[in-house]
């Protein structure tokens, strides 16, 4: 196939879809690669490293003049002009955007949202949010650590000792779970909260301490425990002396990290106004939850502000800020997926029999087909 990899234009974006390693992949397989000079650039992938991988380094329309275009983010408007009815579209097109899909569906795209995958063991090399969302919760932890104006870890000095930062995650996802990682290894204190119980030993394993909320009925009990290996909603009551508990916490923090993004939903409120306003000065709240109008109503997506004394970082797009890493990862989501929409003989193929490529599939012959 000839596949191509064009340059992001989308505002901070700095990831490409493919790395000259897994383009030397693609090459091996017998595909032809076409990359738009200066693609991998801000990701430090050179052209002369795509040229020695097998890639041929074209302009903007002859990247997307391919069979089969890798992307990180939805094509624009002026990009779908450059893109042939009956071409592939790999990339992160943001399933709940309909607007979106149907531009895809209008310019005759045969697309796959990669976020749309199923939570799998099967689809776990493909997971592009989680690759993504544990970058995500590491660099949260390294713009805390730049804002705020102290050490993390305890230092013992000739001038007197100085107390490490104590750190509040909120959110024990995979991007706060990399947090609490992160943080520990910078040498702060860390408290972590949930909103589901069970992931109290993941917690703990990290060496963060979780606020635990004590059940007081037997609802509250058999909800925690979950059915099947799977958390269960928490009732009401427990989630509410759950917010007391966070809120003194929060109060205590030099640091919090947010991490509830939920894809297609306004993000839930966990740090309201009074709470920032409870918080030392010199604080720092990351929002990763920015994208989808913040974790915090205090949070400008996009922007760093201080309010009440309190640095709150709104970053949209943490994972672009690591583009190399993030990069790798996403490219390498991408390539195990390839293996699933092209057969062993190189030919493009969309078996609706495989529950992976049929959750993905967005749009196909000028319809989208998401939801249907």
């Amino acid at each position: 196939m000839l596949i191509g990899v064009p340059r992001e234009s989308a505002a901070g974006e700095t990831r490409v879809a493919a790395t000259p390693e897994t383009v030397k992949k693609l090459k091996a397989q017998g595909h032809q690669l076409r990359v738009e000079s200066g693609a991998g650039l801000a990701a430090s992938a050179t052209d002369e490293a795509y040229a020695a991988a097998g890639a041929e380094i074209v302009d903007r329309a002859s990247a997307f003049a391919a069979e089969l275009l890798l992307k990180v983010k939805s094509p624009s408007a002026e990009e779908l002009t450059l893109v042939k009815p009956g071409t592939a579209l790999v990339g992160m097109l943001n399933p709940f955007d309909r607007a979106g899909l149907e531009a895809l569906a209008g310019a005759g795209l045969t697309s796959f949202a990669l976020e749309a995958a199923p939570r799998t063991t099967r689809a776990q090399s493909m997971d592009v949010l989680s690759s993504q969302a544990n970058i995500a919760g590491y660099k949260a932890v390294m713009i805390a650590a730049d804002r705020y104006q102290r050490f993390f870890p305890m230092l013992m000095t000739a001038a007197g000792t100085v107390k490490a930062a104590r750190v509040v995650i909120l959110g024990v996802g995979v991007a706060g779970l990399q947090a609490i990682a992160t943080a520990k290894r910078l040498g702060a204190v860390i408290e972590a909260s949930d909103v589901r119980p069970s992931v109290k030993e993941q917690v703990e394993s990290l060496g963060a301490k979780f606020i635990d909320v004590p059940y007081e009925t037997a609802e509250e009990k058999e909800a925690a425990e979950g059915v099947g290996g799977y958390a269960r909603p928490m009732p009401q009551s427990w989630l509410d002396r759950q917010k007391i508990e966070v809120a003194k916490r929060v109060a205590q923090a030099d640091v919090v990290i947010t991490t509830a993004l939920i894809p297609g939903r306004a993000a839930p409120v966990l740090v309201s106004e009074d709470m920032v306003r409870a918080m030392k000065p010199g604080s720092v709240i990351v929002d990763l939850a920015a994208p989808n109008g913040g974790n915090c109503p205090l949070t400008e997506a996009g922007k760093t502000v201080m309010k009440h004394g309190v640095t709150i970082v709104g970053e949209t797009n943490l994972p672009a800020l690591v583009a190399a890493d993030a990069s790798a990862l996403y490219a390498r989501n991408v390539l195990d997926f390839l293996k699933l929409v092209i057969t062993k003989e190189g030919a493009f193929n969309v078996p609706m029999d495989d529950d992976i490529v049929a959750a993905c599939l967005m749009t196909q012959g000028n319809e989208v087909k998401r939801g249907s």
